[in-house]
C-alpha cells in the first residue's frame, strides 16, 4: 500500500489556541519568566567568571547549567511568542526537526550533568581536604564534555528514529513546541516499536543519573549525621541544599511528564507541565542558587559596587 507522506509541509503549532482569551495572559507570563531567566542566569554566569573566588568546580557546572537554562529557553519561547503575536501559528518542518532535536539534547545534557553536581558536592562533603585535588580543572571539563556529549547522543537517537516516520499530512501539532513524542504521535503508522526504542533510551539518560544522584546523597546523609557539631552539619548540609532543591524541581517535572502511563495523561496537562519544566523551572535555578548562596550574593555586590563605583 503506498502513502501518501507529506512530511515536508509545515507545521502547525496549536499551542493554548483553544483558549483564545488566556492565550495572551500566558504569553505575558512567559515573556516574563523568559527575561527573568535570561538576566539571572546570564549574572550567574559573568559573576562567576568575574569574582576569581568562584572560580571553583561547583561555579563551573552552575556556569553550564546556566548556559543550558538560557539555550533551553531561547530554544523554544521566541518561537512560541511569535507565534502568539502574529497570529500564524507555523513552524517549517526544518525548524520542527532542529528545535525538538536542540530542546532534547539540552533536556539530557541536563539530566547528566546534575549528577556530576551531585558527585562534586560528594566529593566537596566526604573528601574536603582532597576536593581541590580530586576534582582539578581536567576531571570537571572532563565531567562537562560527558555531560554534553550524552545528551546530544541521546537526542541524536531519538530524533533519528522519529525523523523516519512517516506523517501522511498529519501537521497539526497539540503543543506549543515541537516536542519529540508528540511528533512521533502524528505518524500514520504504529510507532510501538520506535516509542519502545525511545522508552530505553529515556529511561538510561534519566534513571542512571537519578542512581547516581540518590547514591551521592545516601552518602552524604550518612556522613553528615556523623559530624558532632550542629554548625557543622548545617555548613555541610548548605553546601547541597540548592542542587537539591534543583534536581527535586527538574526531575520531578520531567518524570511526571516522560515515565508515567499514557491514559493517566492529558495533552492539556502535558502543556502545563512543558511550561513548569521550559520556563518556570529555568527561572527558577539562578534564584534558588543566589538566594541561598552566600558567595554568589557576595559576588554580586562586589561587582554590581565596581560597576557604580
Amino acid at each position: 500500500m503506498e502513502i501518501n507522506d507529506s512530511s515536508w509541509e509545515d507545521f502547525i503549532l496549536v499551542g493554548f489556541s483553544e483558549y483564545p482569551k488566556a492565550e495572551f495572559i500566558i504569553s505575558l507570563f512567559v515573556t516574563g519568566f523568559y527575561t527573568m531567566t535570561l538576566a539571572g542566569n546570564t549574572a550567574i554566569i559573568l559573576v562567576s567568571i568575574l569574582d576569581s573566588r568562584l572560580h571553583t568546580p561547583m561555579y563551573f557546572f552552575l556556569r553550564n547549567l546556566s548556559f543550558l537554562d538560557i539555550s533551553f529557553t531561547t530554544c523554544i519561547v521566541p518561537q512560541m511568542l511569535v507565534n502568539i503575536w502574529s497570529g500564524h501559528k507555523t513552524i517549517s518542518y526544518v525548524g520542527c526537526i532542529v528545535q525538538y532535536s536542540v530542546a532534547l539534547a539540552l533536556g539530557s545534557i541536563e539530566c547528566v550533568l546534575l549528577a556530576v553536581m551531585a558527585v562534586d558536592r560528594y566529593v566537596a562533603v566526604i573528601w574536603p581536604l582532597r576536593y581541590a585535588t580530586v576534582m582539578h580543572q581536567r576531571i570537571c571539563h572532563l565531567l562537562a564534555a560527558t555531560s554534553w556529549l550524552s545528551g546530544f547522543a541521546n537526542s541524536l537517537f531519538q530524533s533519528s528514529l522519529a525523523i523516519i516516520l512517516p506523517l501522511c499530512g498529519h501537521h497539526h501539532v497539540d503543543h506549543f513546541f515541537c516536542e519529540v513524542l508528540v511528533i512521533v504521535n502524528l505518524s500514520c503508522v504504529d510507532t510501538g516499536p520506535t516509542e519502545s526504542k525511545m522508552l530505553i533510551a529515556r529511561l538510561l539518560i534519566t534513571v542512571i543519573p537519578v542512581y547516581i544522584i540518590l547514591t551521592s546523597y545516601a552518602c552524604i546523609a550518612g556522613t553528615v549525621v556523623r559530624i558532632p557539631s550542629a554548625e557543622g552539619r548545617q555548613k555541610a548540609f548548605g553546601t547541597c541544599a540548592s542542587h537539591l532543591m534543583v534536581v527535586l524541581l527538574f526531575y520531578g517535572t520531567v518524570m511526571f511528564m516522560y515515565l508515567q502511563p499514557k491514559n493517566n495523561y492529558s495533552q492539556n496537562q502535558g502543556k502545563i507541565l512543558a511550561l513548569v519544566y521550559t520556563i518556570v523551572a529555568p527561572t527558577m535555578n539562578p534564584l534558588i542558587y543566589t538566594l541561598r548562596n552566600k558567595d554568589v550574593k557576595r559576588a554580586m555586590r562586589k561587582v554590581i559596587w565596581k560597576d557604580l563605583v
